[in-house]
């Protein structure tokens, strides 16, 4: 289901604008010998009126950033630079206060989301979840748009809900080439999160042992993971393996 289109405001202000507008316009028609300069001079409210954004452009802007929002979801890349160029708000919120940009991702709408990153979306900004596009691409193994983020300013240090980078929900997934790229960004390889696993622990605790997580876990201790931070339990990586039965993993561990 795509996510809500962002909420149009109600007719009130429109109404109340014109009624202002109205009472202007009267009082310039009143005097017709007065001067244009004097009239402006003399009902500032009426030039601040006439010099603001009207109701209707206000409510064109939101339909621009609403059109946006549902572009993004679409993957509709072309369409995505057409809203932006014409003004579309890139921040704008919608369902769970995501972002455009956010909502590409997680729809994995690749060329959307690069082409806002490109034309220079946040790529930090979190929705409801906490989930960034940087933070999210990197747990779902989302490389194009990984890289995308990585180039336009993420934030290594960003978290998720569970307190934990990037790093450690692909480690957990075992999607090797994010983890490796990850690594190759800097992201700390033996930060822990609340639940107090790192991306070491995550790769065995929810890992089965098989050829990707045997990648993972010797990408990770090569990048100087340590094996002897232990969990909330008390127990190393190598306790967790060999509990887990995972030979490959615990050769590699010890």
């Amino acid at each position: 289901m795509n996510p809500a289109r962002p909420a149009v405001r109600g007719p009130r202000a429109a109404v109340l604008a014109l009624a202002v507008l109205a009472v202007g316009v009267g009082a310039c028609s009143a005097d017709p010998g007065t001067p244009e300069s004097a009239v402006a001079s003399a009902t500032p409210e009426t030039s601040a009126t006439t010099s603001a954004a009207t109701p209707q452009t206000r409510q064109l802007d939101h339909a621009l950033d609403a059109d946006l929002y549902d572009a993004a979801v679409a993957d509709d890349a072309a369409r995505v630079r057409d809203l932006i160029a014409r003004g579309a708000d890139m921040e704008t919120r919608g369902d769970n206060g995501r972002t455009p940009l956010v909502a590409a991702t997680k729809n994995t709408a690749t060329a959307a989301a690069s082409a806002l990153i490109e034309a220079g979306a946040d790529v930090n900004a979190a929705d409801d979840l906490q989930d960034s596009a940087y933070l999210y691409a990197g747990a779902e193994g989302l490389d194009e748009i990984l890289a995308a983020t990585l180039r336009h300013g993420a934030d290594l240090r960003s978290v998720n809900r569970y307190g934990g980078t990037a790093l450690i929900p692909a480690s957990e997934h075992a999607h090797v080439s994010t983890v490796r790229m990850l690594i190759a960004a800097g992201v700390d390889v033996n930060h822990v999160n609340k639940p107090r696993w790192t991306a070491l622990q995550e790769a065995v605790v929810y890992g089965d042992g098989s050829q990707r997580y045997q990648e993972t876990v010797t990408a990770l201790l090569a990048a100087g993971a340590d094996p002897q931070i232990r969990d909330a339990e008390g127990r190393t990586a190598l306790q967790n393996a060999e509990r887990l039965h995972q030979d490959a993993i615990v050769a590699l561990l010890r």
